[in-house]
């Protein structure tokens, strides 16, 4: 089966590189699955999980918080401010910034404070959501 050639890159560092059978990520839209020689596409990305089925048939695992997709024939490119990969995910740390969402939510004193808090809790319920999709691949 071929293969495409997947980068996925926070803000700090690259997270990922290296050549995958199948990726699947939420888009903007909906979930994509993206399998080499792929029609090109440029799209906003969701917060969730980015699933790598890489060469020998394992699966990498990457949340990402949102962030741009680049799909050409030969190579995929995911942006995101933050990524962090599957292993690396705590969900004591991601529970502790829910509860700050939510409390902050509770307490905004304009539109633009309730909308910051509105989008960390987003990120938060995906970040929390990829980790339990993550343990039960595991």
């Amino acid at each position: 089966m071929s293969t495409i050639q997947v980068d996925v890159v926070s803000a700090e560092e690259s997270i990922f590189s290296g050549k995958a059978k199948f990726v699947a990520l939420p888009g903007e839209t909906g979930e994509l699955g993206i399998l080499p020689g792929h029609t090109p596409l440029i799209t906003r990305i969701k917060p969730g999980a980015v699933r790598i089925e890489v060469e020998d048939g394992s699966e990498e695992f990457v949340f990402v918080a949102g962030g741009i997709l680049e799909v050409q024939p030969n190579h995929i490119t995911v942006l995101s401010d933050t990524a962090i990969r599957g292993h690396d995910l705590d969900e004591a740390k991601a529970m502790d910034a829910r509860r700050s969402a939510e409390e902050a939510i509770k307490n905004a004193n304009s539109d633009l404070d309730l909308a910051k808090a509105t989008s960390e809790l987003a990120v938060m319920a995906a970040q929390i959501a990829a980790l339990r999709k993550y343990r039960q691949k595991k």
